[in-house]
């Protein structure tokens, strides 16, 4: 078990999209999450579904008591709340390999793969083409 009053954590890294997210998990704590030195709801603009998807492994788990410390570049809200959720799975996974397999069964260790697809030459966007016309 990790000592918080030494600055013990145990830590993960996450990435969506172009966000990544390196969370430390301190045990022992009030429950507090901070996102590149703010409150979580004040670095998301009170967005629910947003606070709700980085905290979704701890309910997954029934566990609270954890301070949350991430450092996140990259990217826009929505992929750096995924981030922030794939890296707090992972440092849970390290503080205690019991959760694996919750973690793996809700899908939260798998990183996920999709991206902005870029734009082809010769069309608006990605697939968008120029309308055609016959005459």
């Amino acid at each position: 078990m990790a000592d918080t009053n030494r600055g013990d954590y145990y830590y993960g890294m996450g990435r969506r999209k172009t966000a990544v997210a390196r969370v430390r998990l301190f045990p022992n704590g009030d429950g507090s999450v901070t996102v590149n030195g703010k409150a979580a709801n004040d670095y998301f603009g009170g967005r629910d579904a947003l606070l709700a998807t980085i905290t979704a492994p701890f309910r997954e788990l029934n566990l609270d008591g954890y301070n949350i410390t991430v450092r996140v570049v990259g990217g826009g809200t929505s992929g750096q709340a995924g981030a922030i959720r794939h890296g707090l799975a992972r440092a849970l996974v390290r503080m205690n390999p019991d959760f694996k397999a919750a973690m793996r069964k809700a899908g939260f260790l798998t990183r996920d793969p999709r991206m902005k697809e870029r734009k082809k030459p010769g069309l608006k966007r990605a697939r968008k083409a120029a309308q055609y016309t016959k005459r």
